[in-house]
């Protein structure tokens, strides 16, 4: 039995806590709104988990540089790039915590499904195989499937990169733009994501795996998508303030077309559908003027 703190009481991280605990281990879900202080709920733990959304993680983590003892295992279940530096959640925690094991868990895990009990499976990613298998251990249901990975980059961008494509995919539904215009985007997207992954060093394969392409599916093709309702509710003629005001929770895909943008700009890789979406979310062009965009792009092999 471990003895965890998860850090985030929303959706995701009340639906960690709800697995972790039907494991019978001894679960503290901290939030703002706890009684006891951040550094009090992570005393005495032997995991850390943080479920919260990235504008907070850097500023999380440098409030608990001094207070986690090298030999804890810190988990990331956060999906984003952080606006000031670019970095992954799990760049920001390494940074923060140099001597201890960083795991990624990320995958096609819509929270509400998971919370009924609905099959779902996962990925736990980290250069340390023995915190990735006891993190599987922890967190493995019988309708929960765990998976373990040695690409924690990779893993990590993938469920980032998804969001993106997932609001794209969300404006060619609220469009009814057809299922041949769906399966081409979330097909070509693919490939972007890859080149994305592959040039700051991750592996290929894994993007074909549970956190890629998985998550990929599960983002484009469900309405409890929360960037999936953006772009939906952008195609409906909403503004995005508007678009984003209907949802509940936080739609991570338009902080990160931005910051997906700057790092593209700088490392120039081509990234032609995450383009139109930064264009889009920052009004400069309309939906029909992307779609419009991307067809009459020039023509290329496929390969």
């Amino acid at each position: 039995m471990e003895n965890l703190t998860i850090i985030g009481a929303g959706a995701w991280g009340s639906v960690l806590a709800q697995l972790a605990s039907s494991n019978h281990h001894q679960v503290n879900l901290w939030s703002r709104h706890s009684s006891e202080s951040i550094e009090q709920s992570i005393e005495g733990k032997s995991i850390v988990i943080s479920a919260i959304s990235i504008e907070g993680v850097a500023s999380i983590a440098n409030q608990l540089s001094r207070s986690i003892d090298p030999d804890v295992i810190l988990v990331t279940a956060t999906k984003g790039l952080d606006p000031e530096t670019g970095h992954t959640p799990s760049q920001i925690w390494q940074a923060a915590f140099p001597h201890n094991s960083i795991v990624v868990l990320s995958g096609p895990n819509l929270s509400q499904e998971i919370a009924l009990g609905l099959p779902a499976a996962t990925v736990v990613a980290s250069k340390s195989e023995s915190a990735a298998h006891l993190i599987q251990k922890v967190f493995a249901t019988k309708s929960f499937r765990v998976y373990t990975n040695p690409d924690p980059l990779g893993v990590e961008l993938g469920g980032t990169l998804k969001n993106v494509i997932a609001i794209a995919v969300g404006v060619c539904d609220g469009l009814q733009l057809g299922t041949n215009a769906k399966a081409a985007l979330i097909t070509r997207a693919m490939t972007e994501i890859i080149r994305v992954g592959r040039h700051f060093g991750a592996m290929p394969e894994t993007f074909w795996g549970l956190s890629g392409l998985g998550d990929l599916l599960a983002t484009c093709n469900s309405s409890l998508s929360r960037n999936y309702q953006v772009g939906y509710g952008l195609a409906q003629g909403k503004s995005l303030a508007q678009a984003i005001g209907a949802i509940i929770g936080t739609a991570e895909g338009v902080n990160t077309a931005n910051v997906l943008i700057e790092l593209a700009d700088r490392e120039q890789i081509a990234v032609p559908i995450c383009r139109y979406v930064y264009r889009l979310l920052n009004d400069e062009i309309t939906p029909l003027q992307a779609v419009e965009g991307l067809m009459e792009r020039d023509l290329k092999p496929e390969v």
